[in-house]
């Protein structure tokens, strides 16, 4: 019969479970595509784990086994569900005029997840456009090529936790490799001082709406979107017709740290408020590439992600 738990040992097996946490959330969210979500799925991991905790055995380590459960989990979740996708994964570029704007539910997006400046190393596999790009693959596929090309697990690991054999998870990552080779991602630049300073000049060319400076900073061929609405937008001349047009609404805005989105840096955007100070609009995560910015997302779903990212409610 197990022991009887003890305050100590309660204690210290939720220390134990704790530790593991952050790394289970991010593997929940290129599981899953959402940061909330993945919140979840992590919590009850941790749930079924400490109900199950004084059965471990330690036949396996514990994060292997913590893993297994939160593997389980995200099956459970992703079971007859459609994919979370960002809008140029629905169809193609659109016309910068206010009638293309149709606005989809929210299990439609993949959202962004704050990173801790220590995951930043981590970005390449936790870009916005990895991410799209895994919930692609069926749920075994990809947790087979997480496991194996971005957590370096060895194949037999990842046999193990998923109860297949090495030659099917073998399998699985060939097929995976082979449809993430034509996913439209592009190659990210090194998030140097060079690439910082650059996206301090961006900010302050938005709070500028200086077309002049900006133009300078985006490329020609630059991609914007805007979730939750499936317009998105190819090429800087686009961009601009669309900002100085329909978003006209943006000029003035101020633009604040958000910390790290997706081991990007983001920030929050507030537009003037008729009412006095400045009304939030959108969580903005900008990517560089070859020197300048390549790919703007505004998330405008701001009642949800602006306390994830801990940003104010509004500013004076």
């Amino acid at each position: 019969m197990a022991a009887m738990r003890t305050d100590a040992t309660v204690d210290a097996g939720a220390l134990e479970l704790e530790q593991y946490r952050r790394e289970l959330i991010a593997y929940c969210y290129r599981m899953l595509g959402s940061a909330f979500e993945a919140e979840d799925a992590v919590q009850e991991t941790m749930l079924r784990a400490w109900r199950s905790l004084d059965r471990f055995e330690g036949r396996s380590a514990l994060r292997s086994w913590l893993y297994r459960i939160a593997t389980n989990v995200c099956f459970d979740q992703l079971n007859g569900r459609e994919r979370r996708a960002r809008p140029m994964d629905l169809g193609p570029a659109g016309e910068p005029v206010i009638e293309n704007l149709r606005e989809l539910p929210e299990v439609t997006w993949l959202t962004p997840l704050p990173t801790p400046e220590e995951e930043v190393e981590q970005r390449d596999t936790l870009r916005l456009a990895f991410v799209a790009a895994l919930q692609h693959l069926p749920p075994k596929q990809r947790a087979a090529l997480i496991l194996c090309e971005v957590l370096r697990w060895q194949a037999s690991e990842a046999a193990e936790l998923l109860d297949t054999s090495v030659a099917s998870v073998n399998s699985a990552l060939q097929r995976a490799r082979a449809t993430l080779a034509t996913a439209d991602t592009l190659a990210p630049a090194e998030l140097d001082a060079e690439a910082r300073a650059l996206l301090e000049r961006y900010v302050r060319a938005f709070e500028a709406y200086d077309i002049d400076a900006l133009t300078a900073l985006l490329h020609e061929d630059a991609v914007q979107s805007m979730p939750p609405y499936d317009l998105w937008l190819r090429g800087r001349d686009d961009i601009f017709t669309w900002w100085f047009g329909p978003g006209i609404g943006c000029q003035g805005s101020k633009v604040i740290p958000a910390g790290n989105a997706n081991g990007m840096p983001a920030w929050g955007q507030y537009k003037p408020d008729p009412a006095g100070g400045y009304a939030p609009w959108a969580l903005q995560v900008v990517e560089v590439s070859a020197g300048k910015v390549a790919e703007l997302t505004f998330f405008l779903d701001t009642k949800t992600l602006f306390p994830l990212f801990g940003l104010p409610e509004h500013l004076a």
